[in-house]
């Protein structure tokens, strides 16, 4: 990773040093060589839904290392780093589609987690929250709907209706990603407990275990044609779904706050990851242009790869130190004071990653579209993350409206 200039103008304690030095290290060592292995795995009809040995080895060599949980901001559960330490390591895990999870910081486990710990009561948190630090079970977020504009939150309608001591829960959501998962055993699922309060005050958050009578997982979604077995992100029918009234996190009607302070440091993970991608799509295209011959000459002797390479340094470098910025405005403004910055970079990364790695295919030829290359399902996941925590259109506006306002 090439962060000579972000680390002239930003400084990144000693600590976040050693670990993106520890971290960089075991993603080209243990877990880019074995994204074959990972891949065959999920190729395979037979085992493409279950757990590869290989992962749940590299991740307790990771834990062993202590390269674990080092999103989590405080020390009694993670890494202790800030925001804006934790961005580069986020950057180097995002390099492999496999590496997040191997260090217990993929999502939306990490999200899940968080909320857990800012929101749930201690007896909330006993049965899941310690499994999901320890990596031993995984979580999934059922907030997406298939008949509402889920980009505007306000709009989610799945009914969470008080019955005595219990909520009963009907209706369909979809993208829920891990919920798929074998080891996926908690859901927390946003839905409309007061259809009669002010907007921003209909919607709560409830803990739904995965094993409870009436949640079905429907099936599978892809993007792209990829189902991101074994992970996958699926359609979830909730029928007659009963969990005690007591699985209510925080206070009725706190569904919308919860929502907004989950996704704040989960885009910056998201931005941070996807510049990884696109620094090694890019590393490809070097690689690549030196090594291929056409028309007589190395392919970095023609214009048109120069140029490809010259601007996705440029555009790389320019959504780091974006996303820096916001990740230290995080850190030094909280969510709100940072809502603007935020909101750029959720504008800028993904499509810089999307027309990053579209080069590289195009460098790769028909090869660079292909299972044999990590490109074609690098840009699916890029893509997907224009729509995923909030379209490009909604960022967009609530930018132009803030800047409006000044």
């Amino acid at each position: 990773m090439n962060t000579e200039s972000a680390a002239s103008l930003f400084l990144f304690s000693e600590r976040s040093r050693e670990l993106q030095t520890a971290v960089a290290r075991f993603v080209s060592e243990e877990i880019v060589p074995a994204e074959a292995a990972f891949n065959a795995h999920a190729a395979d009809p037979q085992t493409r839904w279950s757990i590869p040995p290989l992962l749940e080895s590299l991740k307790a060599q990771a834990r062993a290392q202590g390269l674990w949980n080092l999103f989590l901001p405080d020390p009694a559960y993670g890494a202790g780093l800030s925001n804006l330490d934790y961005a580069p390591i986020a950057e180097l895990t995002g390099r492999s589609l496999f590496a997040p999870e191997i260090f217990n910081c993929s999502a939306p486990d990490t999200g899940n987690m968080e909320v857990l710990l800012h929101f749930a009561t201690p007896e909330q948190q006993a049965p899941w929250l310690p499994r999901l630090l320890a990596g031993e079970i995984r979580s999934a977020f059922a907030m997406t709907e298939p008949d509402v504009a889920s980009s505007d939150a306000t709009n989610i309608a799945l009914p969470i209706v008080r019955e005595g001591d219990e909520f009963v829960i009907n209706g369909r959501k979809w993208w829920t990603t891990g919920a798929g998962d074998p080891r996926c055993e908690i859901l927390i699922v946003m839905g409309v407990t007061d259809p009669e309060a002010p907007t921003h005050r209909r919607q709560s958050m409830v803990l739904v275990p995965m094993s409870t009578p009436g949640v079905r997982v429907v099936r599978p979604l892809t993007v792209f044609g990829y189902d991101d077995a074994p992970h996958g992100h699926f359609e979830i029918e909730f029928t007659d779904v009963r969990v005690p009234a007591a699985n209510l996190l925080r206070t009725s009607g706190s569904g919308f706050e919860i929502a907004q302070a989950r996704l704040g440091p989960g885009r910056i993970h998201h931005c941070m990851r996807l510049i990884g991608l696109a620094q090694r799509a890019l590393e490809s295209m070097i690689e690549r242009a030196r090594s291929r011959e056409a028309f007589g000459r190395p392919l970095g002797g023609h214009g048109m790869a120069q140029e490809a390479i010259a601007l996705s340094r440029c555009e790389i470098e320019q959504a780091r130190l974006l996303t820096l910025q916001a990740a230290a405005a995080l850190d030094a403004h909280g969510n709100k004071g940072a809502k603007d910055l935020i909101g750029m970079i959720k504008i800028v990364a993904p499509r810089m990653a999307c027309t990053v790695i579209d080069r590289a295919m195009q460098l790769h030829g028909a090869g660079g579209l292909s299972q044999d290359r990590f490109l074609a399902q690098a840009y699916a996941g890029a893509r997907s993350l224009r729509l995923a925590d909030g379209p490009d259109e909604v960022h967009i506006a609530s930018l132009a409206r803030s800047m409006l306002k000044a």
